[in-house]
């Protein structure tokens, strides 16, 4: 049997950190506010209908932010039309791309997904941060052990936690460069111990609210061990301000409703 909620919170005591506030959309993550569960789409962004009744059913199931890849211009166009059809904040994944950004945000997404250091020099991280600011729009910066850059890799003989944290905070720097600082951070691996060993050491060194997951968890069983394991160790020490469990599931809704199981069962309050 289930231990209650407020049960199970008393006795592992979790106190998150307080982090700064970042507005997307209507959401607010950070701060003294709930955990927000969010996903990512499956299907091409430019599939309208198909998107857009994926959004829906996640909407129904507990998903508070979405996602959605931008790979060209058809994806970034397809936005505004996404957006008036669905009720939560919508995120444009962006990789290299700044003009892609520039249109994202044009067609009114509510949350870029980029790394300024990809995107072409101090002239293109200038104008991307020039619209977002003037919009209002966040930035999530992301940080994978798999694509880590090579002169960190060197550096640090391998891919390690701490390549992946200077790696975070270069980025970030780029942005306060801008006084840039509606900020989320996201720092990911498949392999649980540098996932949780990077969060650690990045939640101690910054105050910007951070995005958590496990990338490439997993099929079935195995991965859904590999999420809970990883995430409820951050979760346990504080870590953690919108949590993204990412299941190699054929149905998006297991994700939501696992991360959401998880959040319950840690007494962690969540939309």
């Amino acid at each position: 049997m289930l231990l209650k909620e407020k049960d199970l919170s008393e006795i592992i005591r979790i106190k998150r950190k307080k982090t700064k506030e970042v507005r997307v959309g209507n959401l607010i993550i950070g701060g003294n506010h709930p955990v927000v569960v969010q996903e990512m789409t499956s299907t091409s962004t430019t599939d309208i209908d198909k998107t857009v009744k994926q959004i829906l059913r996640l909407e129904d199931h507990g998903c508070k932010l979405i996602r959605v890849a931008v790979l060209d211009t058809a994806s970034a166009n397809a936005i505004k039309h996404i957006k008036g059809q669905v009720n939560i904040p919508v995120v444009a994944d962006i990789h290299f791309n700044y003009r892609l950004a520039l249109l994202a945000m044009e067609n009114g997404i509510d949350k870029l997904r980029i790394n300024p250091g990809n995107i072409g020099g101090p002239r293109n991280i200038s104008i991307v941060v020039s619209a977002a600011k003037e919009r209002g729009i966040p930035i999530r910066i992301g940080v994978n052990s798999g694509s880590l850059e090579k002169n960190l890799v060197r550096k640090y003989g391998g891919i390690t936690a701490m390549g992946m944290v200077e790696s975070a905070l270069h980025e970030v720097s780029l942005l306060e460069k801008h006084n840039f600082y509606d900020t989320v951070i996201s720092l990911k691996s498949s392999d649980i111990d540098l996932t949780v060993e990077s969060n650690k050491i990045l939640s101690s060194r910054v105050d910007y609210p951070l995005h958590i997951g496990i990338t490439e968890s997993g099929y079935g069983e195995e991965g859904k061990i590999r999420s809970i394991v990883g995430l409820g160790i951050l979760l346990l020490n504080g870590i953690g301000d919108t949590v993204r469990i990412s299941l190699m599931a054929a149905d998006r809704v297991e994700n939501i409703r696992l991360c959401s199981q998880l959040l319950e069962e840690l007494g962690i309050p969540y939309i």
